[in-house]
C-alpha cells in the first residue's frame, strides 16, 4: 500500500485494487457483504470509490485478514446490521428453523441409530458372502 493516498474525488476499480492491495473480485464481493461500502457508477457502469470507501476497504481487510474475524464479526464491528441474503446467510438455518437442542439431540440420536443398524445389516450381507453364504 503506497504511503499516501492520492487526493481525488473518485478512484477506479484498480486503483482501489491497488491502493489497498486487494483483487477486484474481493472487492466486488466485500459490496455484497458489507452494505456501506457501494461504489457509485460512472456513465459508463464502471465502479468509482471515494475516498471512505477506501478506509472501509481497509478496516474490512485488516478486520479480516489480520485480526480473523468473520464476515459478520467485522460487520458487527465496523457498526453495521446483519444482512440477510448475503452468501453467508446462505450457510446458515434460519435461526427459527432451528428445533429446540433437546429435540434435535433426540433426532441425531434416532438418525445415528438407523445408520448403526443399515451398517450391520450390510455387515452381515457382506459377512456372509466373504463366507461363501448367500
Amino acid at each position: 500500500m503506497p504511503d499516501e493516498i492520492p487526493r481525488k474525488l473518485f478512484y477506479r476499480l484498480n486503483e482501489v485494487c491497488q491502493i489497498t492491495d486487494t483483487q477486484p473480485y474481493v472487492l466486488r464481493f466485500w459490496e455484497s457483504e458489507f452494505s456501506q461500502l457501494a461504489a457509485q457508477r460512472s456513465r459508463t457502469g464502471q465502479r468509482l470509490y471515494r475516498r471512505k470507501d477506501i478506509d472501509l476497504v481497509l478496516a474490512i481487510k485488516r478486520l479480516l485478514h489480520e485480526e480473523g474475524c468473520s464476515i459478520a464479526s467485522a460487520r458487527e464491528q465496523l457498526g453495521m446490521p446483519d444482512q440477510p441474503g448475503t452468501m453467508e446467510s446462505l450457510f446458515e438455518p434460519p435461526r427459527s428453523a432451528s428445533p429446540p437442542p433437546d429435540r434435535a439431540a433426540r433426532t441425531v440420536v434416532r438418525e445415528l441409530e438407523e445408520i448403526l443398524r443399515l451398517m450391520e445389516s450390510t455387515d452381515r450381507r457382506l459377512g456372509g458372502r466373504r463366507d461363501g453364504h448367500h
